[in-house]
């Protein structure tokens, strides 16, 4: 028997991509309102009720009227938005972190943010093995193609084609920062500084580590790359999705047209003497960052194949 599926929100970016990735997969029933309908709370929450599972690509404040929607105990939900990254009766769906079983008896999944999507895979597994220090203000440098900026961004980006670099979170409240902080178990805010290229999908996130300034950390030593890279390929060693990268390529590229994808690489590159390291993840913002491991959690509470429908 078919898992019945509402997308609440089936027509912006992450919504669309999510029904792509179901598309002819007989597991799952979309439930579907026309435009008219989309608009109606009543139709909403009767498909709503009416789903096994909701998914969640709404505003923040919309999700949260969503969910207060539900009036039984069978329909489970997972939301794409912030708005309960953090909340209490909620599962962070992030499965190579949380683990698939919490994942999949969950009836409230909140999926991760994008960007923190990359920091907390290379950062929160040394943090838990004790390779870094939860003790430490920890950087992040990002860049993510315009796409998960929304439709606003999208036709900015395509009705001005001079932009070349837009840094944007200057006021250093980033949403994101709340979920990076929790489930990376660090006792001081990152300090995040992400910016959006002329790409549609794509995304590059950087942890730069001063080991030798670090207390704690990994020995400053020719092998404390080698030790984080380790540490990092024994954690994500069942993780389908995830690679972690033996070599040390001489760069890193994006490319304008990177296709779909729904898989998470992981690098770390080290200074010869080991004194210094950086972290980088490379993923697609609407893939493994958002779409993506919405399906992944989906397959999961509907006891299916958790790569099943994505693009690996």
């Amino acid at each position: 028997m078919s898992v019945s599926v509402f997308i609440d929100g089936a027509a912006g970016t992450t919504g669309l991509e999510i029904a792509q990735r179901l598309a002819e997969r007989s597991e799952f029933a979309l439930i579907t309102l026309d435009d008219e309908q989309r608009k109606q709370d009543r139709a909403r929450a009767q498909a709503i009720n009416d789903a096994d599972v909701v998914i969640l690509c709404l505003p923040d404040d919309a999700a949260r009227v969503a969910v207060a929607m539900i009036a039984n105990a069978r329909t489970c939900v997972i939301d794409a938005s912030t708005a309960h990254r953090v909340a209490p009766g909620w599962t962070y769906g992030f499965p190579e972190l949380i683990g698939r079983d919490a994942v999949a008896a969950a009836k409230r999944v909140s999926n991760p943010g994008c960007y923190p999507t990359g920091f907390l895979a290379l950062v929160a597994p040394l943090v838990h093995a004790g390779l870094l220090p939860a003790d430490w203000p920890y950087t992040v440098n990002a860049v993510s193609g315009f796409s998960g900026g929304g439709k606003a961004l999208i036709a900015r980006f395509e009705a001005e084609p001079d932009i070349a670099f837009r840094s944007y979170g200057l006021g250093l409240d980033h949403k994101h920062l709340a979920e990076m902080q929790q489930f990376a178990g660090l006792k001081h805010v990152p300090l995040f500084a992400p910016a959006v290229i002329p790409a549609y999908r794509g995304m590059v996130v950087e942890v730069p580590l001063p080991l030798a300034a670090m207390p704690g950390a990994a020995m400053p030593s020719a092998a404390a790359p080698d030790a984080l890279r380790g540490a990092l390929t024994r954690f994500f060693a069942d993780a389908p999705l995830v690679r972690v990268h033996q070599e040390s390529p001489a760069e890193l590229l994006l490319q304008a047209a990177m296709p779909a994808w729904d898989g998470l690489d992981l690098y770390v590159f080290g200074a010869a003497d080991g004194a210094q390291a950086r972290l980088i993840a490379v993923l697609d913002n609407l893939g493994k960052g958002a779409s993506g491991a919405a399906v992944q959690t989906l397959n999961l509470m509907s006891g299916l194949e958790e790569t099943a429908g994505l693009r690996v």
